[in-house]
């Protein structure tokens, strides 16, 4: 399974996805324009000393992060989407997950462009809030989105005694901007 923002704005949600995925061990796609530099501070402190275990990929566009995960895909790339929207589709907890599903979220003040869902209706899925919300955070949707993913994909889910050790780079200053892998197809 793999996280996908789409032009991400908040620094903050970005840096606490980073930490999501992490926390998962998935992947994290940024599909530019970015509303924000990666060598952000916010990015960095939301993201803490995770960014060790952060990968991190940087798509030019939404069709060359397509065109990227495709190669080589047993499955086709479109049946692998799961976008992410306010606007309709399945409930988030009604929705079958495979595990190598593509989560794909929109940024935070307009959500998934409009040609980026037309056509795409039975990948819609939407996480149920009451009338008169317009959405949730997107740090928070990624994370409850993710692992009701997993959970419901059959997805092992990492092992947690209670018991913290730090990994052996978290004293290093890792910045996010060193993480990345550009991808431009």
């Amino acid at each position: 399974m793999e996280l996908v923002l789409v032009q991400p704005e908040i620094p903050h949600n970005t840096g606490c996805a980073a930490r999501l995925a992490a926390a998962t061990g998935v992947r994290l796609h940024l599909v530019e324009p970015l509303g924000f530099s990666l060598e952000d501070r916010y990015l960095k402190r939301a993201g803490l000393d995770y960014w060790p275990l952060v990968e991190l990929v940087v798509h030019a566009s939404f069709e060359a992060l397509l065109t990227e995960l495709g190669r080589g895909s047993p499955r086709a790339i479109e049946e692998r989407l799961r976008l992410f929207t306010a606007r309709g589709g399945s409930s988030l907890f009604e929705t079958d997950f495979a595990a190598d599903d593509l989560l794909v979220f929109g940024c935070e003040s307009r959500g998934l462009a409009p040609e980026l869902v037309a056509g795409r209706e039975g990948r819609r899925v939407y996480v149920p809030i009451r009338p008169g919300v317009r959405s949730l955070n997107l740090a928070n949707a990624a994370c409850l989105g993710l692992y009701t993913a997993l959970v419901r994909a059959g997805v092992e889910l990492p092992r947690n005694d209670g018991r913290y050790e730090a990994h052996p780079h978290a004293a290093q200053d890792v910045r996010p901007s060193s993480r990345v892998r550009r991808s431009d197809a």
